[in-house]
């Protein structure tokens, strides 16, 4: 490391501390705020030199932009030299239009936890007809095993999973079977432990609130750097991890009222990387606001990500296999079919009508005849979805297979969450490691008290801090070789195989889809295909096309409609069928 740097804008004395040694810093001539320090020269200047920054005389503090915590996210830093890794698979990238992406977390992928061992079931994924993995948060967090969205060093990767070089690692044996990988990311706020940004400067302002405090500065003095902070840490995750892709953890949460928003900004930078790297390399929103403009061009006027993910689709779908009304479910389960048709047309439900859930309108029309599909993700599962149920509690089999046939035939790009492609019957729950017992205990009363107010007993809601919860969310791979397990999983594979082999499935344009509901029913035309789906507890009768058409795919057989073209479907069944 040729010279140690920080932005430590209030500070009146830095020192750089290597090792026992410290050494004074001076500051930036040319960058304000900005304190250097040339490294000594040597062996301890090399990769794995472990540093710390002490501001006034305190206690020494890690680098915020630093790459590596072996010691975990209070412990010093250390030098890594990214040049020094032998990558063995030259990546040419996948680009968004035609994936099928599997969201992965890497603490209960396996039962080890580590990116090694999730390295090693990475030919299941590829032999399923994935195309990219979509890792949750890898940054550093307090204890061993969690989440991943409490991270507070946004530059380095979570050292008991394997660290910097495990991370490469990952990335390369998931580029040997053909895999993209895409990184979930977090901006939108550091996690409640371990945060030791406000020690260095505005990182935080108090102007704005979010769910977890104070905001990320983005519009307040000192937001230059705080932008430029969290800009270089997504192209240092693209460029030296060679990964294809970011998802944006809640960007409705990203308070930023200045003229050039963030976003736009982020979007250019990326842009211009990936001319640069020369592969493509896109940004994946989650977003709660309904808005058009967050996917839309920045030359037609939106701030140009690549794609969202769109929770009206999963909301529906949730609704119409489950008969689930509570919550934000209540806005699509007076017709789920319905506004299952709506949102295969138009994608929003929520489109500047009324939200009973938001007691307000919500949303914003999009243009449909212009607007390229594939710039949405739709799911039937999420972490989200699931680990935020009160039991973390999975869609059932007969469920998915309903649930995978839209997914996987919908104009979105699809998303599989880990393990239900064989209808997983482990849960996933929500689950914690912090060291401070105040913490720990703050946060299991309120997550049992969050769903005691809603009917759940104490008693009933897991610990987040047992690590028995952390092992009952770990996946079962002897589950994929047993019944009915098995069965769900071929059925996946064919209709993964079926996307990849039709183009007309994963035609972009939403004019040339038709979808209607009946009674409980939903009919969907793409090109050749029709798409019949019965959610309801009887046998119905779904009209199609009066030209002959041959089922192709169906969870439970069917035969093909009679002279008059209309298709006979079992209780809580989908077919897939094509014209001659």
């Amino acid at each position: 490391m040729d010279a140690y740097e920080v932005w430590a804008p209030r500070a009146g004395r830095v020192e750089v501390r290597i090792g026992d040694d410290s050494h004074p810093m001076r500051p930036d001539p040319v960058r304000p705020g900005w304190w250097r320090a040339s490294g000594p020269p040597g062996p301890a200047a090399g990769h794995g030199t472990r540093y710390a920054y002490v501001l006034d005389g305190g206690t020494p503090l890690p680098d915020p932009r630093s790459r590596r915590q072996p010691d975990g996210p209070d412990g010093p830093s250390a030098v890594v030299d990214h040049g020094l890794f032998q990558w063995r698979q030259p990546w040419h990238g996948r680009p968004l239009p035609g994936a099928v992406l599997y969201e992965l977390h890497i603490g209960t992928f396996t039962i080890e936890g580590t990116f090694d061992a999730a390295a090693e079931r990475l030919h299941h994924l590829a032999g399923l007809g994935i195309t990219h993995v979509e890792l949750m948060p890898v940054c550093p967090f307090p204890g061993r095993h969690g989440w991943g969205y409490e991270g507070v060093s946004l530059w380095a990767v979570h050292e008991p999973y394997g660290g910097p070089d495990g991370l490469k690692r990952f990335v390369d044996a998931a580029h040997a079977h053909g895999l993209g990988v895409v990184l979930d990311v977090v901006h939108n706020h550091l996690g409640p432990s371990g945060n030791r940004l406000p020690a260095f400067g505005p990182y935080f302002t108090d102007r704005h609130h979010t769910p977890w405090g104070d905001a990320v500065n983005l519009d307040t003095p000192g937001s230059d750097e705080v932008r430029t902070y969290l800009l270089d840490s997504a192209l240092a995750w693209l460029r030296d991890y060679r990964l294809d892709g970011l998802r944006l953890d809640a960007v409705h949460a990203l308070v930023d009222n200045r003229a050039l928003p963030f976003l736009e900004e982020l979007s250019t930078a990326v842009d211009a990387l990936s001319a640069a790297v020369g592969r493509p390399l896109f940004l994946i929103a989650e977003s709660d606001l309904n808005d058009p403009r967050t996917t839309t061009p920045r030359d037609a006027g939106g701030v140009g990500l690549h794609a969202q993910w769109n929770d009206d689709f999963h909301h529906a779908l949730h609704t119409a296999v489950t008969g689930e009304s509570h919550g934000y479910y209540a806005d699509f389960a007076q017709d789920p079919a319905a506004a299952l048709a709506k949102i295969l047309t138009g994608v929003f439900f929520h489109d500047g009508t009324y939200s009973s859930f938001r007691d307000r309108a919500h949303g914003r029309p999009l243009d449909r005849t212009g607007t390229p599909a594939h710039r949405f993700l739709g799911y039937a599962q999420t972490h989200d979805q699931i680990g935020n149920r009160a039991l973390g509690d999975r869609l059932s089999p007969d469920q998915l297979a309903i649930a995978a046939a839209l997914v996987l035939t919908a104009p979105f790009t699809p998303m599989l969450f880990m393990g239900e492609e064989w209808g997983a019957h482990t849960p996933w729950q929500f689950f914690t490691d912090h060291d401070d017992p105040d913490l720990a205990a703050a946060i299991t009363r309120g997550r049992r008290r969050e769903f005691a107010a809603h009917g759940w007993p104490e008693s009933d809601i897991p610990d987040p801090q047992d690590p028995a919860t952390r092992l009952r969310s770990c996946l079962d791979w002897s589950e994929p070789q047993l019944a009915p397990h098995a069965a769900l999983l071929d059925w996946y594979r064919r209709l993964i195989a079926l996307r990849h082999a039709e183009p007309a499935l994963t035609d972009p344009h939403l004019d040339r889809l038709q979808a209607s509901a009946g009674d409980r029913t939903l009919r969907i035309t793409r090109g050749p295909f029709h798409i019949a789906v019965n959610f309801s507890d009887r046998d119905a009768k779904i009209p199609l096309s009066p030209r002959p058409l041959d089922v192709i795919a169906s969870w439970v057989p069917c035969e093909p409609p009679g002279d008059g073209g209309d298709l006979h479907l079992p209780a809580r069944s989908v077919a897939v069928l094509r014209e001659r």
